[in-house]
């Protein structure tokens, strides 16, 4: 199954190309890890006080009152479709059904960024336990009731725009220009859309300069969870008119779309 669909296992590949395609773009270790090296030496929090302090349900306008404080962050933690459907303004979406702690830890910069949890209340202590296990320590509490008391309650929610790969396909004349490529260096060498350029999520810290906020984006990654991370940071820095492509390169794939490689282009 790996030799049939790993970018990295092609059988035609020799040992060579199985090195370049490993090693080209690799990324350097993830930032979090001098952070969880610094907490293994000078203490960190009981996991039992991060829980307690996390699993605290808040009413919507409670939830609210605390949002608008200084440095906190609404973190959403449901699943990519549910996020785009409807979501809170300004929050950020990092999945706990995706490698959910690595990217928490990767793309929120401060460990003791006070967080607020957007999610299933059956899960609350999954993601709190996760995230203590990167370092984080702060969790403010959840929103009471989901999104669906938060619209009950009168409060405003934002959506986010999805395509399919056909539909990109389809208008690859007039999108290619908006179409960007969030996966790793290392997968977009493997093979990605003709004049597509390639703005990882780990680095969207850095390039979401590259990103007009009076422009549309079309975002794809692998399979539309890390696209929809992307988005949803892009959305919170005032590029609103973001769209995600549902079920990314691999289903990308499976459509008429001109494809490359690196080694191709060689």
């Amino acid at each position: 199954n790996q030799k049939k669909f790993n970018y990295a296992l092609r059988a035609e590949m020799t040992k060579e190309e199985f090195i370049k395609e490993l090693t080209t773009g690799l990324s350097a270790a993830p930032g979090y890890f001098p952070k969880n090296v610094d907490l293994n030496r000078s203490g960190y929090d009981l996991l039992e006080n991060i829980i307690k302090r996390g699993t605290v349900g808040l009413p919507p306008g409670e939830f609210k009152e605390k949002s608008e404080q200084p440095e906190t962050l609404v973190l959403d933690v449901r699943k990519t479709g549910e996020f785009a459907e409807a979501h809170i303004p300004g929050s950020v979406f990092i999945g706990i059904d995706g490698g959910f702690a690595p990217w928490a830890a990767t793309l929120i910069e401060d460990l003791h960024t006070p967080l607020l949890i957007v999610g299933d209340e059956d899960r609350i202590e999954e993601v709190l336990t996760r995230l203590s296990r990167v370092g984080f320590d702060n969790p403010l509490g959840y929103l009471l009731g989901g999104i669906d008391g938060w619209k009950k309650d009168g409060f405003v929610t934002e959506s986010m725009e999805e395509v399919e790969a056909e539909d990109l396909a389809a208008n690859y004349g007039d999108w290619k220009d908006q179409t960007i490529d969030v996966r790793k260096p290392g997968e977009y060498a493997g093979s990605h859309i003709v004049d597509i350029p390639n703005l990882p999520l780990d680095y969207i810290a850095e390039n979401k300069v590259e990103y007009n906020p009076d422009e549309k984006y079309y975002l794809h990654c692998a399979g539309g969870y890390r696209s929809v991370i992307a988005a949803s940071i892009l959305q919170k820095n005032g590029v609103k008119n973001v769209v995600n492509v549902k079920g990314g390169f691999g289903a990308i794939k499976n459509t008429n779309l001109p494809l490359v490689s690196e080694m191709q282009e060689a």
